[in-house]
């Protein structure tokens, strides 16, 4: 096990190599939409790249999870195969969320045997996703 301060400093070192290895400006949370997020996710467990809408009017998430659910067939044959939609996720904190995610376990943020694998999976998956969002953001606004 590592201690607090050395499991910090592995993911700082991951996240900056990764920056390094893959210099894209990502979309994340600049989709000009206060209530979804792109999301990069690395744990001691799993690696996951989501779309989340995270407003706390479960009215306003339900919104744009139907939307999103209309888009799935699309999403699913020409994006991500593998999408998984949750329209209640719950995050480490006990928030829930709606997420619209990929996931690769088995991977962990400590064993650096995992990172190239890792990287890869997140940066072609987030570029898909950020492609999905790009391509159908109008759709999403109205």
């Amino acid at each position: 096990m590592f201690s607090q301060e050395e499991s910090k400093k592995i993911r700082q070192e991951f996240w900056t190599s990764f920056g390094k290895e893959y210099p894209h400006k990502w979309l994340l949370y600049n989709t000009k939409m206060k209530e979804i997020q792109l999301k990069f996710t690395f744990n001691r467990k799993f690696a996951q790249v989501s779309l989340d809408v995270i407003d706390d009017t479960e009215l306003i998430r339900e919104y744009y999870f139907e939307k999103l659910q209309s888009l799935k067939t699309i999403l699913k044959e020409e994006y991500l195969p593998d999408v998984i939609f949750e329209e209640f996720y719950e995050l480490p904190e006990g928030k829930i969320i709606s997420r619209i995610y990929t996931q690769l376990d088995n991977v962990s943020i400590h064993n650096k045997k995992t990172w190239p694998e890792t990287k890869e999976f997140l940066s072609s998956k987030m570029t898909l996703l950020e492609d999905f969002f790009k391509d159908f953001s109008d759709f999403l606004k109205n």
